[in-house]
């Protein structure tokens, strides 16, 4: 029983909803009451809407059954309650006992219930028929799917070793497949998509500076904090629910903002200072907010003392980085510089440069999330109220396994701080990653662009097999032309997925996944200020013949050997075997709201005096000796980007408030609100081109790549030398009835990127486009 029996003999609540209500008006009507509309059987339906009766095509009647889960339209993992009747999902709502969301849900969020009946979904196991990327398959039973995908593993591994496979993996089931089943299996070559093209050089900089990463939850103060910075982080663009709700109220009560961003953002208009600076200048910008903090005696004396090394060294290197150094560089008045320096120093240490998510930018972004992370320490800002505090993991213990084949180091948003930087994973055969770590790169997760190259090429040995789960492959690796040459090169292809998205018609064997709302899930576990474990339980029964992930891997497992590690019989076993290390069961936290937190220790008082800094000394390191003995600066420098061809803007790319990366597009509740993406390009600019708002040109790269038709949006909102545009849109993915063919792709304009020579992130911001309006 998914509901508690009290619920339903005290409360007997009648659920009635109308069927029809338009999308816009679904959603809208979600945001603004927070449900529709529920009564007890004794109320009277005037009480409830004065147009509601039986007779209303809309009118529906049953009990209503309460189940708990986690939001997993977007990584960030809300807690929802998912209401159910008769069978059909009918609301979502933020569980009110989640520490980070506390009861709410963007909107993203309320479309989960359209992104599972979407009816463009997979709906059975298919195998290729026709040449591959032509999309032509046939429907087959979940058996044969999984035998022939089996057999043809296998056939890679006695021919090419268990490396030969690679595994990409992204979405909330990421871990059976590139965690579990690789680490199994025995290649080290699983990656996900959130570690090299997006987290890598946060992670892997904090790493080297704190000895930890910053985590999945970005640990800001935001109940204390007075000063906030944020360099490129759209918050109320890039919409992470809690985050929304921590800026609005940290703003409402008179924090001081400053954003520094080309573009005027959304954020950047709740601002107190934006500063508009050229894209590609950031570190200068920082390395002159240190030379005023100490040059200016605004940093926190006794805390560096304290809790950092390598002070005198950092002094002596930002000296000659001043204000007007920096303004030369950056387009920014030396005076506007200095003084956002001097309201962070005034507010330390309830002051922060925000670390941000997306970081891959420009190839050198590790030593500038770096600068972030010397500001920030200057600031006195890390384990402080009003700062940043420690994100603590939650405590739960694992299924019993035998010990995996290969250490895992895929990364991802939730891995554990440090996790992937251990001792280089080999396979059986004492092969290491296929991705150039340790030649091409410092240190790391799996870079998975890096892992394009050898599937064609065989460099460093053969990549003849890949199983791709929940990545949209050609809307977020870059170079996606490059991309489908490897699809094409591979012996063998396995998609796993909701949709039919652009690489589908790639595969060899498409296994249709049921969503979240179908499936139970492993225990989200959250590191926070306040850990906590969430359960994921199905509302209703998977449509059509689609399976959960956990049983696909399981499947898979067994089938090639690997029955050791898939030991239970089914998913409550699993699950409830876990919640034995905190004296739970299923039942058990259902009864709990669906939530069990646990204490965290997110200040400095919290650690009695020890070191909560995971390096070498236990001090913060301003000068890493890490680096330099690798090669690199210790220190952080600027280090400039290339300038824009004539005739060409730089490419920039952000998120929508209502979309997913590249996944709910098609969502049809989300596509009706937010159906193609804009380029924004400056009204000047736009005027000399000839462009005015609102009409449609196609856009070239520096590499004769086209995406497009893409609406103009003309605006004095940004910077001269570049454009944005939201990414996701573009695809080409026929069976996608709304996305396909709306608006215009940023990846596939992502001809190059530059390799981050620390953390393997690949920097994406280095692509030029020019505008043709003739060409549409």
């Amino acid at each position: 029983m998914r509901r508690s029996e009290s619920f339903e003999k005290e409360v007997g609540i009648v659920a009635r909803v109308k069927l029809d209500i338009t999308r816009r008006a679904f959603l809208k009507g979600g945001l603004a009451t927070g449900g529709l509309a529920v009564m007890a059987p004794t109320a009277s339906i005037g009480a409830v809407n004065g147009m509601l009766n039986a007779q209303d095509p809309w009118y529906r009647e049953g009990a209503i059954e309460t189940t708990y889960n986690v939001c997993d339209v977007c990584p960030w993992h809300c807690g929802i309650v998912v209401q159910t009747v008769n069978g059909v999902v009918r609301k979502i709502d933020g569980n009110p006992k989640d520490p980070k969301s506390r009861g709410m849900l963007c909107a993203r969020g309320q479309g989960g219930v359209s992104f599972m009946y979407d009816p463009d979904r997979l709906q059975s196991p298919m195998i290729r028929t026709g040449e591959r990327g032509s999309g032509q398959f046939r429907e087959v039973t979940w058996e044969e799917a999984l035998d022939y995908t089996a057999a043809a593993l296998l056939d890679i591994k006695d021919k090419y070793g268990e490396e030969s496979l690679a595994v990409f993996a992204h979405t909330s089931g990421d871990h059976w497949f590139a965690d579990h089943f690789a680490q199994a299996w025995g290649t080290p070559n699983a990656a996900k998509p959130s570690s090299s093209l997006c987290l890598s050089p946060r992670d892997e900089a904090a790493t080297l500076t704190y000895g930890s990463a910053v985590g999945g939850h970005e640990p800001v103060d935001w109940d204390g904090i007075q000063a906030m910075t944020l360099i490129g982080s759209h918050i109320g663009e890039d919409a992470r629910n809690t985050v929304m709700q921590d800026f609005a109220n940290a703003h409402a009560r008179g924090a001081k903002v400053i954003v520094v961003d080309p573009r005027f953002s959304s954020v950047a208009a709740k601002a107190d200072y934006w500063l508009p600076i050229k894209p590609g200048t950031d570190t200068a910008l920082m390395l002159a907010w240190m030379n005023v903090l100490i040059a200016e005696d605004l940093y926190d004396k006794a805390y560096v003392a304290e809790w950092a090394e390598g002070f005198d060294d950092l002094a002596a290197h930002v000296a000659e980085f001043t204000p007007d150094w920096a303004a030369g560089i950056t387009d920014l008045p030396a005076a506007q510089i200095r003084e956002t320096a001097q309201v962070m120093g005034a507010n330390l240490p309830r002051a922060a440069v925000i670390p941000g998510r997306h970081t891959v930018w420009y190839g050198n972004d590790s030593q500038r999330m770096r600068a972030t992370y010397l500001v920030n320490t200057l600031l006195g800002a890390y384990g402080r109220e009003g700062g940043m505090y420690f994100n603590k993991s939650a405590y739960l213990e694992t299924y019993p396994h035998p010990p995996y084949t290969v250490a895992g180091s895929s990364g991802g948003c939730s891995a554990e701080p440090g996790e992937e930087t251990a001792e280089l994973p080999l396979g059986p055969t004492g092969k290491a990653r296929a991705d150039g770590v340790r030649e091409s790169f410092m240190r790391g997760p799996t870079a998975m662009q890096e892992l394009i190259d050898p599937m064609i090429s065989g460099d460093p040995y053969p990549i003849k097999g890949l199983i791709a789960y929940g990545v949209n492959m050609l809307n977020s690796i870059p170079n996606p032309q490059k991309t489908i040459e490897a699809l094409k090169a591979l012996e063998f292809v396995v998609a796993i997925d909701v949709l039919p998205q652009e690489h589908i018609a790639w595969a060899d064997v498409v296994l249709p996944e049921a969503t979240y709302l179908e499936r139970y899930e492993d225990l989200l576990t959250v590191s926070h200020r306040t850990p906590y474990i969430a359960l994921r339980e199905p509302a209703v029964d998977p449509l059509y013949d689609t399976k959960p992930g956990w049983w696909i891997s399981r499947e898979l497992g067994t089938r090639v050997g690997l029955d050791a590690f898939y030991k239970w019989e089914n998913i409550e076993e699993y699950i409830d075997k876990r919640l034995i290390s905190v004296g739970s069961n299923i039942e058990g936290l259902r009864e709990e709201g669906g939530i069990i937190t646990q204490n965290g220790k997110p200040y400095l008082e919290d650690f009695d005096g020890s070191s909560p800094f995971g390096t070498g000394s236990g001090k913060i390191q301003l000068y890493s000796q890490d680096l330099a003995e690798a090669g690199h600066e210790a220190m952080p420098v600027y280090e400039p980007v290339d300038e824009p061809p004539t005739g060409f803007f730089r490419l920039l790319y952000g998120r929508s408030p209502v979309h997913t990366f590249a996944k709910t597009q098609n969502t049809p509740v989300l596509h009706d609100i937010d159906p193609e993406n804009e380029i924004w390009v400056n009204a000047d600019a736009a005027e000399q081109l000839g462009v005015a708002d609102g009409d449609y040109v196609m856009l070239e790269n520096q590499d004769g790549a086209r995406s497009g038709p893409v609406k103009v949006k003309a605006t004095e909102r940004i910077r001269r030398d570049a454009v944005y545009m939201v990414h996701g849109f573009g695809q080409n993915a026929p069976g996608l009835t709304n996305a396909n063919g709306k608006g215009a792709s940023d990846t596939k304009l992502q001809t190059r990127y530059k390799l981050d020579p620390i953390s393997g992130g690949a920097g994406m911001r280095v692509n030029f486009v020019r505008l043709d309006k003739e060409g549409v």
